[in-house]
């Protein structure tokens, strides 16, 4: 029989990375773990997409089915950007970012470090001033 850490590894090297929460955990660990102890569906990842969730459900032995669309949209890979004249050096685009893709201090103008960010798009509701905007890498 299989090392159920093996799995939830195998399961965790298939999802997108993005960290985004939109499959209801708190990121791609927790999702994986979860469908490995049998909790939770193949279908809750839109960053996946309909390949995505065949791929776990190879890996799990069930029936594929497309990823879950009330969920949220499949989109191609984009990263965050900041519109550096717009910043007011808020922080909570900081906060809100679940890979800490975003640098920058208080009062000052912050950025992005395109290799780490996920395009999970959780710093653009938290932006007060909409100075974050979603680009193709």
């Amino acid at each position: 029989m299989n090392d159920p850490a093996d799995l939830v590894e195998r399961l965790d090297r298939l999802l997108p990375q993005t960290q985004c929460g939109q499959c209801g955990f708190a990121g791609c660990r927790p999702y994986a773990e979860a469908m490995a102890r049998g909790e939770a569906d193949v279908d809750r990842c839109p960053p996946g997409g309909d390949a995505g969730a065949r791929a776990l459900a190879k890996a799990l032995g069930v029936a594929p089915r497309p990823y879950d669309r009330g969920r949220g949209e499949h989109k191609p890979p984009q990263v965050a950007l900041i519109v550096e004249a717009d910043c007011i050096g808020c922080t909570k685009c900081i906060q809100a970012c679940p890979v800490d893709a975003i640098v920058g201090g208080a009062k000052h103008m912050h950025t992005v470090i395109e290799p780490l960010c996920t395009g999970c798009e959780l710093c653009v509701p938290a932006c007060p001033v909409d100075c974050i905007v979603l680009v193709a890498p």
